[in-house]
């Protein structure tokens, strides 16, 4: 997977992962992805939701060290 950005969202609680997440995305080209890294649990269900409204592709996420990583390409 090429990664065209990544977003270091660690330690910040909700709503600022989704925030520095959406301005990101503002940074990119349909079609090229992000990576994000945050420690907050609850935005696995907040960053899914954000990419299925905002008509982008959530690809994948894994967890590694408490840190939970997100890929989501631009619409």
């Amino acid at each position: 997977m090429n990664i065209d950005k990544v977003l270091d969202a660690k330690g910040l609680a909700c709503p600022m992962p989704i925030v520095k997440t959406k301005k990101a995305m503002n940074d990119l080209e349909s079609g090229q992805i992000l990576e994000i890294h945050v420690t907050d649990k609850g935005a696995k269900s907040d960053l899914t939701a954000w990419a299925k409204s905002g008509g982008h592709e959530f690809l994948m996420h894994e967890e590694e060290d408490q840190v939970l990583k997100f890929w989501i390409k631009k619409g």
